[in-house]
């Protein structure tokens, strides 16, 4: 990873700039972003806007980051632009986040998009998708502790590389954040002269498409965007938006999902503000005070030991498994960081062994097991059920 703007930046100079008079919705956050495009990208589409959108990380397939209308850009399409992108970046080493970006822009602008969803990758100030020149709507997710080695060792310096997105001007929408995080957010958009508003969860009259309580302070940022659109000269009616907001669809967010015809949960909650939510969400599960068997990888530069001491209740079991191709927590180094949970931890080397010791136990755990702790395993975990 190497975070600056000016590779990127030549790169499309020299690609003539697709894209720049196409207005677009930038999405920042720690936790969320997926999501709240998620929301967006259904209801644009209901709407009748032609919508590109791009993502960051896909779960499966790398296609998934670069979407229209909902449909991801075939493998075919999709290695054309990357090459296209390779020629005009010269002697530039784009970095793959870049590469595919770039390629985004090209491909959305090939294609006559109206509108575009860009969520960023880990922070703002430098990320890829902020050179873009034309974003009149921010929506901020939650913001906690995360990509700390990029972005700052406390809230208030990660706060400050995220709201450094927001453009002159622009409104932005965010959701309900601690209170230093709040202090930064309007700084900034003071600064930048730009309209902040903040949303409340939607109450339980709107029906969404995603499960859980977060998600309804997500579709409250969606929806805060949405009805912000006249600003820039689009139109959405209410019933488009109550319709795209119940129809979203977004894998591994809390989604129920079975081996072998055993009910699963997967949630790819991988830092702690992410595991608090998932936390506070297990509480509405019946009998979860029995206790949940949570399978478990956690890549190495997280903050694994705050992790686990959010996520396990008593009577809860973790089930330690390495994160597929990074460097992953091993159960023996959880337990020496935090010793008060040692005979919950258990280190496994795959999630199918997990399973067959559940089975051989002639028991499937109810409520049913959760495999969390990282997208990229939940990803391969995704694939694995399909095939």
């Amino acid at each position: 990873m190497n975070l600056d703007l000016s590779r990127i930046k030549n790169t499309l100079y020299r690609m003539g700039n697709p894209c720049k008079e196409i207005p677009a919705i930038q999405i920042v956050g720690t936790n969320g972003k997926g999501s709240i495009a998620c929301f967006l990208e259904s209801c644009l589409i209901k709407a009748g806007i032609k919508v590109g959108c791009t993502i960051s990380p896909h779960l499966v397939n790398w296609c998934e980051r670069i979407r229209i209308n909902g449909e991801m850009i075939s493998e075919k399409e999709f290695e054309e632009c990357i090459n296209t992108v390779k020629y005009y970046s010269h002697e530039e080493q784009l970095t793959p986040f870049e590469l595919v970006i770039a390629s985004a822009f090209n491909y959305f602008s090939v294609n006559q998009v109206e509108l575009m969803i860009l969520e960023v990758g880990l922070g703002g100030r430098l990320d890829a998708t902020t050179v873009h020149p034309l974003r009149p709507l921010i929506a901020i997710a939650g913001i906690g502790l995360d990509h700390c080695e990029y972005l700052g060792k406390d809230l208030k310096s990660i706060t400050n590389e995220k709201a450094a997105v927001i453009s002159p001007g622009s409104i932005v929408i965010s959701s309900n954040q601690h209170q230093e995080v709040r202090e930064v957010l309007l700084k900034n958009a003071e600064k930048k002269n730009s309209k902040l508003v903040w949303v409340s969860a939607l109450s339980k009259a709107w029906e969404l498409g995603l499960p859980g309580e977060i998600q309804k302070e997500n579709a409250a940022v969606a929806k805060g965007i949405l009805e912000a659109l006249p600003s820039i000269g689009f139109q959405i009616s209410h019933k488009d938006i109550q319709k795209g907001l119940a129809t979203a669809k977004w894998p591994g967010r809390l989604q129920s999902a079975s081996w072998e015809g055993l009910p699963l949960i997967l949630d790819g909650a991988h830092n702690p503000h992410a595991i608090k939510q998932l936390s506070k969400e297990r509480s509405t599960w019946k009998e979860q005070s029995k206790g949940i068997q949570w399978i478990i990888g956690i890549q190495q530069q997280k903050d694994g030991p705050e992790i686990m001491r959010c996520l396990l209740k008593k009577h809860d079991m973790a089930w330690i498994v390495p994160v597929p191709n990074h460097q992953s927590w091993k159960s023996r180094d959880l337990a020496k960081a935090c010793p008060e949970i040692s005979s919950q931890l258990h280190e496994v080397d795959s999630v199918e062994k997990v399973f067959e010791i559940f089975r051989l136990k002639d028991k499937w755990p109810k409520p049913s097991p959760v495999i969390t702790g990282s997208l990229y395993l939940v990803g391969e975990m995704l694939q694995k059920l399909k095939t």
